[in-house]
């Protein structure tokens, strides 16, 4: 009698193990909020760890340095400007000192954290951004474009601002009937996928105002869904079936028609939280009130997700918080990081590749998203897209300093709106250009002056930002002559 062995499916990720840190690592005394909102109430990125707390009266998160440990003093700073519950936060993706706060008070909040973190109580924004006329529960920074932030509320309504200049620049108003349950950007920011509480997928052309493609009943069930796009333009939703138990589908956006593939889970009732990881193609499924965490590989090959294998232990999550790979030790072949929250303790859980060797496992980190946007704000409402702009994280990543994000700097910083005048323009203090010859370079033989073509590559991308404000404009101004045209015809 022959035995036919199985053929065991090869992938580097098949043995990826999950540790939680020890305690002494925690960080204990958080007192995690208790609202009733299907977010991760957590963000953290290489330099800090964000969580929303509960607060005596409006809305509050805690900021603290991502090496904190131990117990958090009840006097420990607050960021507190919110009138109400603080729903979502998410750290800009071009700036680790930069989150946006999202409230029950029907505003969201862009807040400047110093290095270091936070000395004092912070209770003025730098930029309040008003649009929503309830409250506001979902945020999304632009993968690649500088200070663009979608924003979706329960008016059912889609925001799209440009942060510099607190300007809202897109509205999506008839796109959703009902509760926008999640958004998710592509992987260039041309499109977005949403998940509403009608149980259709959409694929949104946000600067068009255009629904590409539409999917009705992605899980049949009636309790909250979840979409992320992935790098290669499929979508994967979470859900639950008509009997309640939770699902994971994949789907192909060039046909909506049916599901590459769907898997049932369990018949718990937490909904699905999904993480992408675009470097591995690994999703990570947690559950609120969970006490597992489920990782997944997406492949070309059928079945097309692959389970590897979940993290389990004996306190439900409240929440997590997803590191971006920037921030993972390579020298341990770490290849993400929670940070999961309990009822008052923050826990960091390590996913590992076990290897043997001490040597940079370039395999397991293909170059990954830096800090650097590939495009500036106005270049994207200009219509332009393109993808990230990738770093190496050989020796572990440093950000380094940079041109183009020094030009960034010089552009309209981030301005106060408290003086209900809207946008405030830039001082012609921060305009005014450094004398070229204060810039000094070093090499072996010295000081010597800044290279011409370091800086005729600025002077290039200085006329290449105001080429995109001036066609933007344009294409304004030609919106609103169209509208004042119809005005005067009595079309509206």
């Amino acid at each position: 009698m022959s035995f036919r062995r199985g053929v065991v499916r090869q992938s580097k990720f098949r043995h990826v193990f999950a540790q939680a840190w020890k305690a002494e690592h925690c960080i204990d005394d958080v007192r995690v909020s208790r609202v009733t909102w299907d977010s991760p109430l957590c963000a953290v990125n290489p330099k800090f760890i964000a969580v929303i707390i509960e607060a005596g009266g409006g809305g509050a998160f805690l900021v603290v340095p991502i090496s904190k440990s131990g117990r958090i003093d009840q006097f420990c700073p607050t960021v507190c400007g919110h009138a109400a519950p603080v729903l979502d936060i998410q750290w800009c993706p071009h700036d680790d000192n930069v989150i946006a706060s999202a409230s029950e008070d029907c505003t969201v909040k862009v807040w400047q954290i110093p290095d270091g973190g936070l000395t004092s109580p912070v209770t003025d924004a730098t930029v309040t951004l008003e649009g929503h006329s309830k409250r506001v529960g979902l945020l999304a920074w632009h993968p690649t474009a500088f200070n663009i932030l979608l924003t979706a509320g329960c008016d059912n309504v889609i925001c799209v601002w440009n942060v510099g200049t607190g300007e809202l620049v897109y509205q999506l108003d008839d796109a959703h009937p009902d509760l926008i349950y999640s958004v998710s950007w592509n992987k260039d920011g041309s499109a977005i996928c949403t998940v509403c509480k009608d149980k259709a997928l959409r694929v949104i052309d946000p600067r068009r105002g255009a629904v590409l493609k539409v999917r009705e009943k992605v899980h049949d069930g009636t309790r909250p869904m979840r979409a992320v796009f992935l790098s290669d333009g499929k979508i994967l939703t979470t859900g639950f079936s008509r009997m309640s138990e939770r699902q994971l589908a994949l789907w192909d956006t060039k046909d909506l028609s049916e599901p590459m593939v769907i898997q049932e889970m369990d018949t718990s009732n937490g909904v699905l939280l999904p993480f992408y990881d675009p470097d591995t193609n690994m999703v990570y499924l947690c559950g609120k009130g969970d006490c597992t965490i489920r990782y997944f590989e997406v492949t070309d090959e059928s079945p097309y997700v692959h389970f590897l294998s979940l993290y389990s232990s004996k306190e439900p999550q409240r929440g997590a918080g997803f590191l971006s790979k920037r921030g993972v030790d390579v020298n341990k072949c770490e290849i993400a990081r929670f940070y999961k929250l309990h009822e008052r303790k923050v826990e960091p859980i390590s996913m590992t590749v076990p290897r043997k060797s001490d040597l940079f496992q370039g395999d397991l980190y293909p170059d990954t998203a830096g800090l650097e946007p590939a495009l500036l704000a106005d270049e994207w409402i200009a219509g332009q897209d393109a993808p990230p702009l990738l770093v190496s994280l050989s020796g572990g990543y440093t950000a380094p300093p940079s041109k183009h994000r020094d030009t960034l700097r010089s552009k309209p910083k981030l301005v106060s709106q408290d003086s209900g005048t809207g946008a405030v323009p830039p001082s012609t203090e921060e305009e005014t250009p450094q004398p070229r010859a204060a810039t000094r370079e070093m090499d072996g033989n010295g000081e010597r002056p800044k290279r011409e073509d370091d800086v005729l590559s600025e002077l290039l991308a200085e006329m290449k930002a105001l080429r995109a404000v001036v066609l933007a404009q344009n294409q304004r101004i030609e919106l609103l002559e169209r509208q004042l045209a119809r005005i005067e015809d009595g079309d509206v």
